[in-house]
């Protein structure tokens, strides 16, 4: 590895923990508010699933073929126009790391919380933030070593979560079925389906992690693809397990409508007791999700600020080269989130924004094979065009779902493009801009 850069295994680490949050430890209680079906619940999980490697697919080959940190704000600004990458940052920079950041913060608080009564979730909350962007706020080298550790640490507790679940509950506490039956399908294509999507596809968000930190990788033309698709195909399986040891451990009338399935699934597998360990380790998988998000997203602002003179302050760095200025201003925007809104208005909120972003962004992939075919392209999407036609299609149908039931927060989604829009005008206007190689014009 070359010095001062993320291996592939910290690259994987953050992908793996950007995506295994807050969702899937709070999902499920939205879910069987309408949903009673085991199948089709973990059939929620499977097409989410289906639908983030369709879009790891299609974003590995953009990040080959436009090789620079940044994410959706590199491709849009380098595909369609440098304003519309600009109107993406920005909602990366307000919503796309800010809100998730608060949501898992507030998450790992509600668990704590909930074996030690006597705390606060919101000062649990933004105690941990403050801590995590003080660690990445160091050096490469400890913040690579701080997300692996978290991450690795998860990925083991989950596995023997699940373990335990399915050995412990000799059998399960309601009639539930996970093969089709009756009434199934008429389920899987009605609009409670498509609203529970809303909360799978957020669960999902995370799977494009990698391409924010692009410039800071160890040979991306190589690894960027496998970590992408690895680490998204290892999430979907553990996501599946989750489901079903939740369904298999706990009554559907215990979970529905609560926030820490999680800690609700862990009181009828080990008691009272051991519940409330399981609350504290379930709590303590939510740091690495914090922590991925912490490390990821200031690079989106960090490459703002190369872009635009009047934002420069955005990519001030310290002497090992991390971006102490973004990790700083997005930290403290995802404190202002866990401190004046509510849980469920920011998830929809923001599972809209970064559900229009990632959509724009892989459907740029036709443009771009049509406008630069002779780009190099070290890694093409296998049967194309399905998989971004299968990702374009789901997307967008959960997304107007949200627009027909949720408007309070399509509207507001709708707010941050018109504002990111008018900013990207005075930024303009106020300073000389240098726009990303190839960017158009």
């Amino acid at each position: 590895m070359q010095s001062g850069r993320f291996s592939a295994r910290t690259a994987l680490a953050v992908v793996i923990a950007n995506m295994i949050g807050t969702g899937v430890f709070t999902s499920l209680g939205f879910q069987l508010l309408e949903i009673r079906s085991g199948f089709v619940i973990l059939a929620l999980w499977f097409v989410g699933g289906v639908t983030a490697l369709c879009g790891a697919m299609t974003y590995a080959e953009l990040g080959g073929a436009l090789p620079r940190s940044g994410g959706e704000y590199n491709f849009l600004s380098r595909t369609f126009h440098p304003a519309v990458g600009f109107v993406s940052g920005w909602m990366s920079a307000t919503i796309g790391f800010a809100a998730p950041t608060a949501l898992a913060a507030i998450t790992f608080g509600t668990y704590l919380a909930s074996v030690f009564p006597a705390l606060s979730p919101r000062l649990l909350a933004t105690g941990l933030i403050v801590a995590l962007a003080a660690a990445h706020a160091t050096t490469r080298r400890a913040s690579g070593g701080t997300q692996r550790t978290f991450t690795y640490l998860k990925v083991i507790l989950i596995a023997v979560f699940c373990v335990l679940g399915w050995t412990l509950v000799e059998r399960a506490p309601q009639d539930i079925r996970f093969l089709p039956g009756p009434g199934d399908g008429t389920l899987l294509v009605s609009g409670a389906f498509a609203v529970a999507l809303i909360y799978v596809h957020y669960a999902y968000t995370g799977w494009n992690a990698a391409t924010y930190v692009i410039d800071e990788l160890d040979r991306p033309g190589e690894t960027l693809s496998r970590v992408l698709l690895f680490g998204t195909g290892i999430v979907m399986a553990l996501y599946l397990l989750l489901n079903f040891t939740f369904l298999h451990a706990a009554p559907m009338e215990a979970l529905a409508g609560k926030l820490e399935v999680g800690y609700v699934a862990a009181r009828f597998i080990f008691g009272d007791a051991g519940a409330s360990i399981m609350g504290v380790v379930l709590a303590l998988l939510l740091i690495s999700t914090v922590s991925a998000m912490t490390l990821a997203g200031p690079r989106v602002l960090q490459v703002i600020g190369q872009d635009f003179r009047a934002l420069r302050f955005l990519a001030r760095t310290n002497r090992h080269d991390v971006p102490v200025v973004a990790i700083v201003l997005q930290s403290g925007l995802a404190v202002a989130f866990v401190l004046t809104a509510t849980f469920e208005s920011i998830l929809v909120f923001a599972g809209f924004t970064l559900g229009v972003s990632t959509l724009c962004t892989v459907a740029s992939v036709f443009v771009l094979r049509l406008r630069r075919p002779d780009l190099p392209r070290p890694y093409r999407v296998p049967w194309y065009p399905l998989p971004p036609l299968v990702f374009l299609a789901v997307t967008g149908w959960t997304l107007a779902y949200i627009v027909l039931q949720r408007p309070g927060e399509a509207l507001a989604g709708a707010a941050i493009f018109v504002t990111g829009a008018a900013f990207y005008a005075v930024s303009r206007r106020l300073s000389s801009r240098s726009a990303p190689d190839g960017a158009a014009t």
